[in-house]
This record gives C-alpha cells, structure tokens and sequence, in this order.
C-alpha cells in the first residue's frame, strides 16, 4: 500500500512559475509527499508554499534560466524532479497578421525557451538520480490555435516535440519525460486569459467553454495530482506522453 504522506521523501524537486497557481498547487502537493522543493518566479505571491526555498529569476532568457538552475542545484544539492510550469500568453487581437516579430518571440522564450533552457543545465543531476522525472506543461500544443493565439500555440507545439525527443533520449538513463496539458483551470491568469480569449471570439466566458463534458472548470489542484502521479514511482512505465487534463474538453469524449 503506497504511504501518500511520505511518497516523494528524499526527492528534491524544481518547478518554475511555482509562485501561484498550478505551480504554486504542484509543490504544496509534492511537499505534502515529503519532497524537498524549490519553486522559481520573478515574484513573490500569496499563494507560494511558504515551506518551499524560493529563487527569483527570469527564466525567459538564457542568463536567468541558468542562475536559477544553478542556484536550485545549490540549495536542493541535486535534482529529482523538475516542472517546466512557466508560461504567459496574451491574445493579439483581431488575429494572426496583428501578432508582431517581437511577439512571436516573446512567445517562444518564455513558453518554449524556458524549458530548454532550464532543463539543459540539470540534466546531468537528473540522470544521477536514476529514476529523474520531467513534467513540462503544455497547451494542446498540437492543435490549431485561433488567430490570436497562434504564438502561443506554435511555442507550445515545439515544447510538445521537444519533450517527445527528450523523453527517447532520456529513458536509457532511467528519466522520464512527459507532458500536462491543462483544460480551463480556475487560476488568476487563467480567469485573464478567458477574459481575453472569449472578447476576441466575441462570445461569453460561460459560451467559451460550455461544451466542457465535466460541466465544469478544473481547479489547480487536480492538476497538481496528475503531476504528482507522472513523477512518482507509480508512473514508473510511462514516458513520453502528453496527458490531457481537461475535463473531456477536446478529447474523445
């Protein structure tokens, strides 16, 4: 019988954007399972684990990515489990032809860079724990975005193909690599973000996701419990997927 209370004892555990939100709800979960965690942010929140060791950092560059890797391996004193979590989007209304060379760019740094740039530097603590995990969070990065998301959309795609080369390249060395795609999740930025998302379709929020089969929005903390699944012993013999957590949304149902 698993010991949920002590399942990730020992594991020392990064998650960027772990200053609220999804984040912020992955490592209260994994800290509740006994594991150490640091969470990078550029900020401080409300909803950071207090109990969690904080780095400040900008991770869309490379100079930031890096200091804030360093530093995790510094204060955990190695690494287990890393969530590449941060991401940021905002709709370029009235669609595609208005998103700027500098937007495009902006995307691919922060939803895509990020993770590259995070992930390189830890790989070699990751294979020295022999039974590494990656979770990267995605967006159905492989589905067609409307317009004024398809920034977004082709960052997250790459993220998508990269995650599925790093999951083949990985498994030798006993690191796991998946994927978490979110659905709509009640968080700050995602309330935002529907905001933003619904105008643009000029529809209500409520009409923009009234065909979710659950009948619902998903909370931070179901998605905390599908990341802490895929990094767990109990996710052992899973690699390289993308697990859709969204309700029905979008998927088979």
């Amino acid at each position: 019988m698993i010991d949920y209370a002590n399942e990730f004892e020992g594991k020392k555990v990064l998650i960027t954007g772990g200053s609220r939100g999804i984040g912020a709800a992955t490592a209260q979960r994994l800290l509740d399972g006994g594991a150490t965690v640091a969470v990078s942010a550029r900020s401080r929140h409300e909803q950071t684990p207090t109990n969690a060791s904080f780095i400040q950092g900008d991770v869309s560059t490379l100079a930031g990515a890096t200091a804030v890797a360093e530093e995790a391996l510094e204060t955990l004193g190695g690494l287990d489990i890393l969530v590449n979590n941060v991401g940021a989007t905002t709709p370029i209304l009235p669609g595609i032809e208005s998103i700027s060379d500098e937007e495009w760019i902006e995307s691919l740094l922060i939803n895509f860079m990020s993770a590259v740039r995070v992930t390189k530097p830890l790989l070699p603590a990751l294979r020295r724990s022999r039974s590494g995990a990656i979770v990267n969070i995605s967006a159905g990065g492989l589905l067609p975005f409307h317009g004024f998301l398809a920034h977004y959309g082709a960052a997250k795609a790459a993220l998508d193909s990269y995650t599925g080369s790093s999951a083949g390249e990985l498994a030798p060395a006993g690191v796991r690599v998946n994927l978490v795609t979110p659905g709509a999740i009640a968080t700050e930025g995602g309330d935002d973000g529907r905001k933003l998302l619904a105008t643009g379709m000029g529809i209500t929020v409520e009409q923009l996701f009234g065909g979710i089969p659950l009948r619902r929005i998903g909370t931070a903390q179901e998605i905390a419990e599908t990341i802490a699944f895929l990094v767990s012993d109990r996710a052992s013999y899973i690699t390289g997927h993308d697990h859709f957590v969204t309700g029905g949304f979008g998927d088979l149902a």
